[in-house]
Order: C-alpha cells, then structure tokens, then sequence
C-alpha cells in the first residue's frame, strides 16, 4: 500500500495520539477484561457477551491500525510550512460567497468539519482554495453548480 502526506494541524494530531493513547492504555485493558470474564460464563458458542466483546476487540484494533498509519504519514501544518499570503492547509481564510463573508481553515480530510469552520484541502471548496490570495475569485464545481468564491482574506 502506498502511504501519502497525511495533513494535521497540531491541535488535531495531539487528538489523534490522546485517541491513540486511550485505545491502547485503556479501552484494550477494559475489552480483554470483558473477555475474560466472558470466558469463564462457560460454552462461548452460544455466548452474547463473549461475541460483543471480541466485536469491540476487533474495532478498537482496527481503529489503532487506522490512527497509527495516519500518524506515520502525518504532515503537522504550521507557521513554518506558509507560502507567503498564498492558501495552503492550514491557512485560515475569509471568503465571501453570495454577498456573505465567512471564514474557514484549510484542514487534512482527517479534521475535516464544514459545519465547524473546518474545510478538507481534498474538497471541492479546497481545492479551488489551495495556491490562491486575498482578493482573486475562483469558481467552486460544487455537486449543485458552480459557485464564484472571492478570497478576502489569508492568514
């Protein structure tokens, strides 16, 4: 598999290892306990609690698996990586779309939000974003059509 930049702000990879912390210190300890305590009710062929436990057992490994990989290839996005007054991730960014002035950040798809204010460098508005400054428009091919996005501000 071919491993690529992985994009976090600082705040989101300190997320990712206090997820990654607990999953491993914590919920697995808590899980295997579960199990064991599964094991000694007798036949696990016809065991619910055994079931459900190693059903956990599995997701929480996986989700270790999937943090572990992203924190290998993770990018931290910081002051030192900024192109100057260019977009980039981690940029914050005032448009203005429609007569109204909002403003995002330009984020990994990890942290993305679009409701929070969190934009991922992979979408559409992203994408269009990324390599523009203050004051130059870019039209947006959004699922509905095309939407014109005026850069008022780069931070």
């Amino acid at each position: 598999m071919l491993d690529t930049a992985t994009y976090l702000t600082p705040d989101g990879h300190e997320k990712l290892r206090h997820e990654l912390d607990e999953l491993i210190h914590v919920k697995r300890k808590e899980i295997a306990n579960r199990i064991q305590e599964a094991k000694e009710l007798g036949d696990l062929s016809e065991n619910a609690e055994y079931q459900g436990a190693r059903e956990e057992q599995a997701f929480n490994e996986g989700r270790i698996e999937e943090i572990e990989a992203t924190l290998r290839t993770a990018v931290i996005i910081n002051d030192r990586h900024s192109t100057k007054g260019a977009i980039q991730v981690g940029s914050s960014v005032t448009i203005s779309m429609a007569g109204k002035e909002s403003t995002v950040q330009i984020v990994g798809s990890n942290e993305a939000d679009p409701t929070g204010g969190f934009v991922s460098n992979v979408s559409p508005l992203g994408q269009a974003l990324i390599g523009q400054t203050a004051g130059q428009t870019v039209t947006v091919k959004a699922p509905k059509g095309e939407i014109s996005v005026t850069v008022v501000k780069v931070a």
